[in-house]
Formats: structure tokens, C-alpha cells, sequence
């Protein structure tokens, strides 16, 4: 049998996304223990990292070893109990989600929503926030489905005047545009690994503050073969996850160092070499470098003469949504592109399904060599299948979008 051989692409998608070679090395060190001490200690950095990602003072910031769904259930699973009173804030595909995973903890969901493509204004969520008064809000901050940004700064404040928990999915906007914890009032965040901070998937950055913590430690039970005398049987609900009970998880992820689970130790390599690199660029520097990619390609497609979809309107600074061209059968074009060009863009769902690509800019993709390859080989998969789009036009405005902002003054020597 022959080794993997693994064909280049250029993933243009908003999840996975090509992943910094960095990264790439770093987790092809040597695996150590999971309570190694050289271990342990990369765990506390790794959790001093995640703090500073997510402009956070929160002890609790650690992974959960798993997708991003895993850190979403994670969360979830902890603080609903059955019968709670839950209210997700929904504008697209993983605002329903948050749905499904609240219903699946026994809590009672009621909903706010708003047509696919738009965002809810703060003061209809507050509004619903008055009106159930739920124990928790469950709201996402960049919803990939439809490439919105929900702004929800004012959101936490609202929640806590009941006594309630806002728990964010920040899966997309992580790493790519500013994520504040503390200052929004965030009671529970969930990252992603494979999006803007370009790493594999398989592990999921999150943060909890104290309060929040409380609340989950009253469902504590840790399980029987490493329970000691000193751990309190709850008589609460129990967390219906073992391998997702965050209670149990802070005990790993703290000086207890509970033997919960074996640690992917090369996929915590990945996360902190990801962190690292984020950290040294500056995190204002690589929000700003998003935007500008984000608005170059925009600006790019525009000038082949495609139409961005809800141009204006919220967009997140890392996923662009382009309508398909009339005419144009979408999958497969898609399917030509990766084929013929080697090159990966989304489709959508639900009533966006057949409507819209979605184009991620994230990460390690998000730089001018990536945007100029892919305007080529995309205008060039457009005009092949008959689109009449102007690639010179196109290649021009990325190029433009990139140019100093003024061109160097030559100084004049006599002769």
C-alpha cells in the first residue's frame, strides 16, 4: 500500500481553511504524557493564550478536544438543565443549532428570528429577553450561513438583570474580528480552531467566567473510577455527557489534573502554536488584515461583475457570500472548480441552498498572494463555464486594494 498522497488545493471556505505551516511543524513534535511536566506546563500556556484571544481575566479558558460542535455542546450540556428556560436569538443555520442543542438538554427554547441574510437589532432580543426572562441566551456571533455579524454588546448586560447566563458561539468570528469576553459581558465563548486561527480541527478553545462555573458545579459528579472522599455527589441534574462535562474538564485543566481523558497532545501543540502566532502578529493587526482582505475581494468580484450578496449589511470580515450567476447550475460549477482548478468554495443552506457561494477569507489565506490566485483561477472557472466576467478587471482590483497607499517620492540628484 502507498503512502497518502495528498493532492494541493486552495481552500477558499469558511471552514477548514489551509492551515500555517508553523502550525504544521509544530505539532509534528514528539508526543509527551498528558502529566509530563514539560506537558502540563505547555497546558498553563495554552490557557494564558486563550485568555488573551478572547480579551478575557477568566480562570477557565481552556480546549475541549473536538470540533467546534464539541465545545458548543460542551457548554450547552452543562448549563441547561431540563426544564430551563432558554431563548436563542437566531439568524441563520447555527443559530438553529443552538436550537437543537438546547431542546436535546430538556431545556425549554423559545426563539427570536430574523430572514436569512439580515441580523436582529439588540433591542428585539433584549425585548424577548424582558419578556421570558430566560436562565440562558444563546446567540451566535458570526453566522457562516449567510456571512452576518451579529452585534450583541448590549446583550449580556440584559441577560444578568435576570440572573441569567449569555452563552456566545464565536466558532467563525474568532481570531478574525474582536471577540470581547469581559467587556460584552460574555458569560461562556466558544471558538473555532479551524477557521481564523488557522489550525486543524479537533480542538475547541472556550472560556467561562466564575459565575458561570457555579452554576455548572452544582451538576458536578465526578466519575466513579477517579471519585475521591472529598468529591460531593450533586444531587442536581446530572450533566448527561461525560466525555463534555466541563465540570469534570476544569478538574483536568487545573492543578488536580484529574485523569479524565488522554489529552491530544499534538492537536494542543497545534492550538498553541496557532495562539502564539496570532498573539506576536497583534490581534488589532490581524482583525485589520481580515477587513482588508475581506473588502479586496468584495471589491474584485465586483469588478468581474459578479454581485456580493448582502453587500453592506453586517458582513463578516472573513466570509464573503457572492450570488451565483443566473443560469449557472452552482454544485457544479463548484465541483468543476475543484477539479479542474484546485480551488474549494461553499455552497450554502437552507432557503440560501442554490442562491449564493460562500468565499472564506480566514487565517492563513487571509494575505494578497492567496486573493490574486484565486480571483485567476475563479474568473478564469467562470469564463470557462461560459460566465462573461472581466478577469483583467478583477485581477486590477485586487492588485489596487493592495497598492501603497502613496506611491514613494524619487529624489531628484543633480548631475
Amino acid at each position: 500500500m502507498d503512502s497518502l498522497q495528498i493532492n494541493q488545493r486552495l481552500i477558499m471556505t469558511p471552514g477548514p481553511v489551509l492551515v500555517d505551516p508553523r502550525v504544521s511543524q509544530a505539532m509534528s513534535n514528539q508526543i509527551l504524557g498528558q502529566f509530563d511536566p514539560d506537558f502540563t506546563a505547555i497546558m498553563n500556556d495554552t490557557m494564558a493564550l486563550i485568555r488573551q484571544s478572547f480579551a478575557t481575566k477568566n480562570r477557565w479558558a481552556f480546549p475541549v478536544d473536538g470540533t467546534s460542535r464539541a465545545g458548543l455542546e460542551a457548554v450547552v450540556s452543562s448549563i441547561v438543565c431540563p426544564g430551563d428556560s432558554v431563548l436563542v436569538p437566531s439568524i441563520g443555520r447555527f443559530g438553529d443549532l443552538f436550537v437543537e442543542l438546547a431542546q436535546r438538554a430538556g431545556g425549554v427554547v423559545h426563539t427570536v428570528s430574523a430572514p436569512w441574510g439580515t441580523v436582529l437589532a439588540q433591542a428585539d432580543i433584549i425585548a424577548a429577553i424582558d419578556q421570558y426572562r430566560p436562565k440562558v441566551v444563546c446567540m451566535v456571533h458570526g453566522e457562516t450561513s449567510t456571512g452576518r455579524l451579529q452585534p450583541l454588546d448590549k446583550i449580556g448586560a440584559a441577560v444578568h438583570q435576570y440572573g441569567g447566563f449569555l452563552v456566545v458561539d464565536a466558532v467563525a468570528s474568532y481570531m478574525g474580528t474582536p471577540v470581547l469576553v469581559d467587556q460584552w459581558q460574555i458569560d461562556a465563548a466558544v471558538g473555532g480552531a479551524q477557521k481564523c486561527l488557522a489550525i486543524p480541527a479537533g480542538i475547541t478553545p472556550i472560556t467561562f467566567n466564575d459565575r458561570f462555573a457555579a452554576e455548572i458545579n452544582q451538576r458536578k459528579r465526578v466519575e466513579q473510577g477517579v471519585r475521591t472522599s472529598q468529591d460531593h455527589l450533586s444531587a442536581a441534574p446530572l450533566i448527561t455527557s461525560n466525555y463534555l462535562d466541563l465540570t469534570q474538564l476544569q478538574d483536568y485543566w487545573s492543578p488536580r489534573r484529574l485523569n479524565h481523558h488522554t489529552e491530544a497532545t499534538a492537536a494542543v501543540y497545534g492550538l498553541h502554536e496557532g495562539l502564539r502566532l496570532a498573539l506576536d502578529e497583534g490581534l488589532d493587526a490581524r482583525y485589520a488584515r481580515h477587513l482588508q482582505v475581506h473588502q479586496a475581494l468584495n471589491t474584485a468580484l465586483s469588478a468581474l461583475g459578479l454581485t456580493i450578496y448582502g453587500a453592506g449589511d453586517h458582513e463578516m470580515p472573513m466570509v464573503t457570500c457572492v450570488q451565483i450567476p443566473a443560469g449557472l447550475d452552482g454544485e457544479a460549477f463548484r465541483s468543476q472548480l475543484l477539479a479542474q482548478f484546485g480551488v474549494e468554495i461553499s455552497s450554502s443552506f437552507g432557503s440560501l441552498q442554490g442562491k449564493i457561494w460562500r468565499i472564506g477569507t480566514m487565517g492563513y489565506v487571509a494575505q494578497k498572494p492567496f486573493i490574486l490566485k484565486f480571483i485567476a483561477l475563479f474568473g478564469a472557472a467562470l469564463l470557462q463555464a461560459g460566465v462573461p466576467v472581466d478577469l483583467k478587471a478583477g485581477l486590477d482590483a485586487v492588485l489596487d486594494a493592495f497598492a501603497p497607499k502613496s506611491a514613494p517620492q524619487l529624489r531628484q540628484v543633480n548631475a
